[in-house]
């Protein structure tokens, strides 16, 4: 079975056990969360809405989607809750100047800070990316 000068394979070495599943960043989840609207999975652009859940929305998708809820979409799961305009508020976001959206670093040659968020908070000044609460 060795064939190599009498090794003897064990039971662990030759059975595969079940695979591990695996576990998603809780950091890039809470970025993906303030970065891409919920339904459409586009990056968030003016006007931005949210539902009474807190999720992030772009109020074109929003409207789309109660115009023709027939249609088939990948995360129609994520607005069954909004039944109507009643149901969104708009936000007066403040834009974040330190951040630089586009004009990032591409290359992948220094450190890219992902939780740079694009909007602060007016009052307080905090990043608008889920670390703070």
């Amino acid at each position: 079975m060795g064939c190599d000068g009498g090794t003897i394979p064990k039971r662990h070495e030759l059975v595969k056990g079940p695979k591990k599943v695996e576990k998603v960043d809780r950091n890039a989840e809470l970025v993906a969360k303030w970065t891409y609207c919920a339904l459409s999975q586009e990056k968030l652009k003016r006007p931005i809405v949210t539902c009474e859940l807190g999720r992030l929305y772009n109020k074109d998708a929003v409207i789309e989607y109660l115009l023709d809820k027939s249609a088939e979409r990948p995360n129609s799961e994520a607005v069954t809750h909004i039944r109507g305009t009643r149901d969104i508020k708009e936000l007066n976001l403040t834009d974040n100047p330190e951040w630089e959206g586009e004009r990032r670093n591409t290359k992948g040659d220094k450190y890219e800070d992902i939780h740079c968020g694009m909007f602060i908070c007016p009052v307080v000044g905090l990043e608008m990316n889920g670390k703070h609460r």
